[in-house]
């Protein structure tokens, strides 16, 4: 039998106000567990909550990112359960009258292929707080730092069909949030986390399966291999005569393990109801038109502009725009060196493939867009071959020297192009190679542009790199084919 995936996406976006939601308690990352929980935050008897300006302004401006309806009337309301980490007993949230309404998100697939994922709604809500199971020796320890700080948490419609689709609709989500700066995007952190809700039904057949919902991805990595373990799973279930039940489902990155959590609840097991101590947050037209003046330049309209400015290709585009910091450091490396293909390359290959090993975001780069436009000026003017090029950034990372400049004139790397040098080089490597010489010559000519190679190896070899590789080329050339 043939199935198809049917998945929805909720994702908790971490909005990068400087204090929570409800309360004037720092929203700091990696403070000591509980020394930024107040009273409000605890839910103590007496307390008032008051709502942070700052986080409705994130939301509109995430809702006008996606083209959405913004709610100018919402309610928040309480949602009640009990979990060790959730001191109040209840989640202050928005279910019926949310701040973003219907909305969409237009991802580009690895073939070219662009597809609209419609996004139900987005609403504000507190986070709870955090359980700690390491190091306490069969107990849980609990950090209520987390807890109240403010969140969107983004509902898409069941659009998305497979793992392919989801990953490129998380990172063009965070490549939205980043850009509109409401989020840092740091997963690592728990600033974004995706609960990924999949079923499996015939294809062709209407009707949705089952679903189950796995919580708290926190990488791109792990939504996509916690997708495919499922979608495998119910499968295999249903073939072999079983039936999916619908519960919520944790994934491992580490180890790769899945397992059942608990059963699916349903919005009235949470028995919702209006908060008593919030009003309605009435949105008027003259806050829209503010937030609308303010909006940065949106990731679909950077990477137009990629195309047409700099001359990228699609492919090109869609990488360097995605994410605000690269942008910025792509657009300030083409100003410093005045060449967006070389600036392209250098960013997405050597520079990308150093912060990835490292783990280092770009804002962190210890080689600056100035310092990598510097480079890219010296391989164009040929003072440096792209092969020393590669040598002078790892001297740059490791923060030896500040400038390739100063690098190439410390490592004594500046590239021969004097004519008469290269000639003499050449010479010596013919004269100490003479049967291959007889041997090209003796080849016919579709075979000794593949020949050639030896030569060229050999002088590279004996000028320590440093010959220029299009005059060793052209002379080489002329000597053996005179």
């Amino acid at each position: 039998m043939q199935w198809e995936t049917v998945i929805g996406l909720e994702i908790h976006v971490q909005l990068a106000t400087r204090t929570k939601i409800f309360s004037g308690a720092s929203t700091a990352f990696g403070a000591a567990p509980n020394t930024q929980a107040c009273a409000v935050d605890l839910g103590l008897p007496g307390i008032l909550p008051v709502v942070n300006e700052e986080a409705i302004n994130m939301a509109i401006k995430f809702g006008l990112g996606i083209d959405a309806d913004i709610n100018k009337v919402n309610v928040f309301e309480r949602k009640n359960y009990f979990y060790p980490d959730l001191p109040k007993g209840y989640q202050t949230t928005q279910l019926e009258k949310p701040i973003v309404g219907a909305g969409h998100v237009d991802i580009t697939l690895a073939d070219g292929s662009t597809k609209s994922i419609r996004i139900h709604h987005a609403h504000l809500e507190e986070d709870a707080g955090k359980s700690l199971h390491e190091d306490f020796h069969g107990m849980s320890g609990i950090d209520l730092n987390r807890a109240g700080t403010p969140l969107i948490e983004i509902v898409t419609e069941p659009d998305i069909r497979n793992a392919e689709e989801a990953v490129a609709f998380a990172k063009k989500l965070h490549s939205i949030v980043t850009t509109l700066g409401i989020c840092d995007g740091d997963m690592s952190q728990g600033s974004m986390r995706f609960d990924v809700n999949v079923s499996v039904r015939p294809k062709g057949q209407q009707e949705f399966g089952t679903r189950t919902e796995t919580k708290n991805l926190n990488s791109f990595k792990f939504m996509e291999a916690a997708i495919l373990k499922e979608v495998e799973r119910q499968i295999d279930l249903i073939e072999d005569g079983g039936t999916v039940i619908q519960e919520t489902r944790l994934y491992n990155g580490d180890t790769g393990e899945a397992r059942s959590m608990r059963s699916k609840e349903e919005a009235n097991d949470y028995r919702y109801f209006p908060c008593p101590d919030l009003l309605p947050v009435i949105i008027d037209d003259s806050r829209l038109e503010k937030l609308k003046a303010e909006m940065p330049e949106m990731p679909a309209a950077k990477k137009a502009r990629f195309i047409t400015d700099f001359g990228l290709s699609d492919y090109d585009a869609e990488i360097l725009s995605a994410d605000q910091g690269t942008a910025n450091y792509f657009e300030a490396t083409v100003r410093a060196s005045g060449d967006a293909k070389l600036s392209a390359n250098w960013i997405m290959g050597e520079l990308s493939r150093s912060l990835n090993q490292n783990s280092i975001a770009i804002s962190a780069s210890p080689v600056t867009a100035d310092m990598l436009g510097g480079l890219i000026k010296r391989i164009k003017d040929n003072t440096i071959s792209g092969k020393i090029a590669k040598e002078v950034f790892e001297v740059l990372w490791q923060g030896e020297c500040s400038t390739a400049d100063a690098v190439i004139e410390k490592k004594g790397l500046k590239q021969v192009t004097d004519t008469g040098a290269i000639e003499a080089m050449i010479d010596d490597v013919l004269a100490n190679n003479a049967q291959q010489v007889e041997n090209y010559r003796a080849a016919e000519e579709d075979k000794r542009g593949k020949m050639i190679g030896f030569f060229v190896g050999q002088c590279m070899k004996a000028s320590k790199g440093k010959a220029n590789p299009g005059l060793v080329n052209q002379i080489l050339k002329q000597k053996l084919d005179g």
